[in-house]
């Protein structure tokens, strides 16, 4: 199983807008041929982008939407885990010697992402977001980062 990290635009194509670019995404997630992690600091993200006054969202469809994203997800720090994953869902990280060394995102709100991919050997990172997508080379190393379209023929490249 690959196990990838998703910034929240991805997540929101993913769910909220059910993008068809991204749709063979959220199959490879809900088959499980992908592994989507996250943190508490990713999470709450997400959180706090469905409550934007621009998605019109009532608190029911934020709800669902967290339900969602909970259900394809596994939280890659141990604490907290426990009250809303099972621990067969919990990835166990244990800190990558090179999370400390990974490169800095130009974007402080970004570096949250680049940091959960290092710290749960995942194999990528998902992102629309240009100053992550920067960053390929440098994090080539650890694990890929990718736009949605490139991770969809990363994902078919795979054994099944």
């Amino acid at each position: 199983m690959n196990k990838v990290v998703l910034d929240t635009n991805v997540v929101l194509d993913l769910l909220f807008f059910d993008d068809a670019a991204a749709r063979p995404l959220r199959l490879a997630l809900e088959d499980g041929r992908m592994r989507c992690v996250v943190s508490g600091a990713t999470f709450d993200e997400w959180r706090r982008v469905l409550g934007y006054p621009e998605f019109g969202l009532d608190a029911a469809r934020q709800a669902a939407l967290l339900a969602r994203y909970r259900a394809l997800s596994a939280m890659a720090d141990d604490a907290g885990a426990a009250t809303w994953l099972p621990p067969e869902a919990t990835v166990h990280c244990g800190m990558a010697p090179a999370w400390n060394r990974m490169p800095r995102c130009s974007d402080p709100d970004d570096q949250k992402f680049i940091e959960l991919a290092a710290m749960a050997g995942a194999q990528g990172l998902v992102s629309k977001d240009r100053a992550l997508l920067r960053l390929r080379r440098r994090c080539a190393p650890h694990f890929r980062v990718m736009s949605p379209v490139e991770a969809v023929r990363w994902l078919g490249a795979m054994p099944a």
